[in-house]
């Protein structure tokens, strides 16, 4: 079946199979391999994506449930790493492996759209990816440091 897909702001026209997850779109059929397989059931955070704004698991997701609405990757987020959480990433030296950490940073980024200034708990209630390099302290210390170069713009 045909699906029409509005990701990173470009409209895509894909043929898959009614029930083909958002996540192997994204990677096979629109070569965007930023978002990442981790467990394939929606429990590691790996394949987060937004979907009008929301963090959402895209390895079970199917394509066609989200046609026509507003999806961001990875590689929407910005172009050139100017995101306030993708220098605070940087600076904050947070990844290890790095594996986890795109779908980390969309779970982040959604976060800070809906509580600007997040209590630890927040992010603790927002943040349930799971990396298994352990960079829990730097992720939520990049966070705070995102919000505050965020807030200081505002």
């Amino acid at each position: 079946m045909k699906i029409n897909l509005n990701v990173n702001g470009r409209l895509h026209r894909v043929e898959a199979e009614a029930d083909k997850p958002l996540l192997w779109v994204l990677r096979e059929d629109l070569g965007l391999t930023g978002t990442k397989f981790g467990c394939g059931a929606a429990q590691c955070g790996a394949c987060t994506v937004h979907v009008e704004g929301a963090a959402l698991r895209s390895c079970v997701m199917p394509a066609q449930a989200v046609a026509g609405k507003h999806i961001t990757t990875i590689e929407g987020l910005s172009k050139e790493r100017s995101h306030a959480l993708q220098q605070a990433w940087i600076a904050g030296q947070v990844p290890q492996c790095g594996y986890c950490q795109s779908g980390m940073l969309m779970a982040a980024a959604a976060l800070l759209a809906e509580h600007p200034n997040p209590s630890d708990a927040q992010i603790d209630a927002a943040i349930t990816n799971l990396c298994r390099c352990g960079t829990y302290p730097r992720v939520r210390a990049a966070i705070h440091s995102a919000a505050a170069a965020l807030g200081a713009k505002a």
